[in-house]
């Protein structure tokens, strides 16, 4: 009548373990990942337009002015990201990492491989559309 799925509660230890292996390396890639964000919208290019010719001049600073917006919002993305990844850490550590919010189900561990952030099944995901 149930599944293998739905008689365990939670992830194993050791299935924990790996979970925060994966978690803790996409932790340390986003947090390089957000310092070049922000020093590209805190810098702004290395390469001015002092040298070219006027008439280009506003193009270019229009452009350099949408590169450093757009920077900022993958700033805000990635911190994001990050928050979401440390947030996993702690489910992990209250043993809770792996279970819907909605259905109280366990989330498919290769759901978890790719999104090890996430909090919903593919079911309540599903049932938000």
């Amino acid at each position: 009548m149930s599944t293998v799925t739905e008689k365990r509660e939670r992830y194993s230890d050791d299935d924990l373990k790996e979970f925060r292996e994966l978690i803790e390396s996409k932790i340390k890639n986003a947090e390089k990942q957000l310092k070049i964000y922000e020093e590209a919208y805190r810098n702004g290019s290395s390469n001015d337009t002092e040298d070219t010719s006027p008439t280009f001049k506003s193009f270019d600073d229009g452009s350099s002015t949408l590169s450093k917006e757009a920077n900022s919002q993958l700033a805000i993305r990635q911190e994001k990201f990050i928050r979401d990844l440390k947030n996993a850490l702690i489910r992990i550590e209250n043993k809770t990492y792996g279970i819907c919010r909605v259905t109280g189900k366990l989330i498919q561990k290769e759901r978890l491989k790719l999104v090890p952030h996430a909090t919903l099944s593919i079911e309540a995901k599903n049932r938000q559309s």
